[in-house]
Order: C-alpha cells, then structure tokens, then sequence
C-alpha cells in the first residue's frame, strides 16, 4: 500500500471499523479530516494512521475536547507537523495527552518538554496508543520525501521505520539514499551494506554501495561493487557510466571502454552520453588493471 493510495468514507468505516458519525464528529473538531477533490471525499494512508490514533485514545477514555486542543496546539508549535496524529508517537493514560519526538516527550497544551518518568505520575499505567508499524513509518517517509523541505523527516521516518523492521530492505535504500544526499557517507555505507546481506542479488544496492564508497575514496572496493551490479542487470546505464568512470581512475582503460561503450548505446539520447562517446575517442593508451 503506497503513501498516495485513496480511501473513501465508506472503505474508511470497513476498513477501522467506524460509523459515518464518527467521521463527522471528528472532522468537526478538527481531528482529522477527508481532503477533497472535484467534489469528492477521501482519505489517504497518514489520515488512516490519524484516525486510527483517534479512535484508539477515545476508546482509552480521552475527552474529545482535550484532544482537539492538543491537536490545535501541536499543530501551532510544531510548524513542519501537518497531522500530528499520523506522524508523532501519542502517549496517554487515558486522560492527558503526551506527544513523543525525536525521544523526546511533549505536553501539547503547555508546550513544555518532560523527562520520559516525569509524565504526571502516570509510571508504569502508560500506555501506547497507535504504535505505528514500519508500514506505517515507510509511508510517512514516502510522503515527506516528495517535499524538498521535509527531507530530515523523511529520513527520520525511515530510521523509524528499520527499528520495527530492520530487515525492511526499501527502507535501508531509500533511507540510505537520503543520507547520501545529505553528505552522511559512512551510514549510508552501513544501510546499503545491510541492504546487500539481506539480498546479496539487488543490483541497486551493490551500485548505491559503489557510488558511496567512491566519494569515500575507496575506489577498488568500488569497482567490485559495481561490477556486481552490472553483472546482475546488465543493461543499467548509471553502473555502466560510473563504473567505466572508476575504471580511468585506477588505469584500467579497456575495461573503462567497454562501460563508456555500453553506456552510449544504452542511454544514447543522455546528455552525458556525448561524454561517453567523447572518453571513447580520447588517445588514452589502453590497458587492464
């Protein structure tokens, strides 16, 4: 089920088991509320998780009004958290509402941060409610990386999502690509390494793995990797382009041609194909490493 999936009211009330009433009271308080389009209502997956969230703190004993005004208040202090219902971790006892973020724990209403044994006396009567799954979090990660400005949630969110499932193979590649991205090499290393001891045959991993390791400086251990990942997928022009790259760095030019040769003719309309065709002409003295 991928982030932008639609769900009506009516799959909504199958699917959480809730009344049309319900989804209308909780629309009028500002709960959690279907988006429109064309004259149409629905739902999609973080709305879900919100509902869900609610149905569950109500049924725990929390009054509709002091939720509503913990949801008002997170959503003025917390700018960037547009449903926080669906992206924070919830706490109640069934009376007051503690938000959690970034292992932190948050009154809403006050605005005030509390030490994880200092939630009014609740100790050990906490409960979770909504402890969201690594679905879940993979989803909210797919939904903040579409935003250029919520990538560091996004990233989040997939860090989230490895402790439910660290076998959670998307989540290592998305996640680790974002790390990447943001110039944190070493854990991006650690995600696609983890990515390839679970499936030591994705060629996508093995090519991350050797692009990270290259702008490490590794370039030997590199080139295995990506003659991994052309091994495993042929006709992957990327692979083909960095590793005919990584080859000229080490000297070992006829087998840089070959890659800056396949690379043309697969990808032949790319801008960086005119570079191929241009190291393929070049008078390097061709020879194996």
């Amino acid at each position: 089920m991928g982030a932008t999936d639609r769900f009506s009211p009516e799959e909504v009330q199958r699917i959480l088991g809730l009344t049309a009433k319900q989804l209308d009271q909780w629309e009028r308080l500002r709960l959690v509320s279907p988006r429109r389009e064309v004259g149409q209502s629905y739902y999609d997956f973080r709305d879900l998780i919100g509902l869900r969230t609610v149905k569950q703190l109500l049924e725990n004993g929390v009054p509709a009004v002091r939720l509503q005004r913990a949801v008002a208040a997170l959503q003025e202090k917390l700018a960037r958290v547009q449903a926080p219902l669906a992206e924070l971790r919830v706490i109640s006892d069934g009376k007051d509402v503690v938000v959690e973020r970034d292992g932190a724990r948050l009154e809403p209403l006050s605005g005030q941060f509390v030490l994880n044994f200092e939630i009014r006396e609740i100790g050990e009567r906490v409960r979770v409610i909504a402890e969201r799954s690594a679905d879940d979090w993979f989803a909210a990660a797919l939904a903040y990386e579409s935003d250029a400005r919520t990538k560091l949630e996004a990233s989040r969110a997939y860090d989230r999502a490895l402790e439910a499932d660290p076998q959670n193979i998307d989540a290592l590649l998305n996640g680790g690509t974002l790390c990447f991205e943001r110039g944190n090499l070493e854990k991006a290393c650690d995600y696609f390494r983890r990515a390839i001891a679970l499936d030591p045959e994705n060629a996508l991993a093995h090519f991350n793995l050797g692009s990270v390791l290259d702008e490490l400086g590794e370039v030997e251990p590199a080139r295995q990797h990506l003659r991994q990942a052309v091994r495993l997928k042929p006709n992957y022009p990327d692979a083909r382009y960095n590793l005919a790259y990584i080859c000229e760095k080490l000297g070992a030019f006829a087998e840089a041609r070959e890659h800056w040769q396949a690379y043309a003719n697969l990808d032949p309309s790319s801008p960086w194909s005119f570079y191929a065709r241009q190291r393929l002409a070049s008078s390097s003295t061709p020879r194996s490493v």
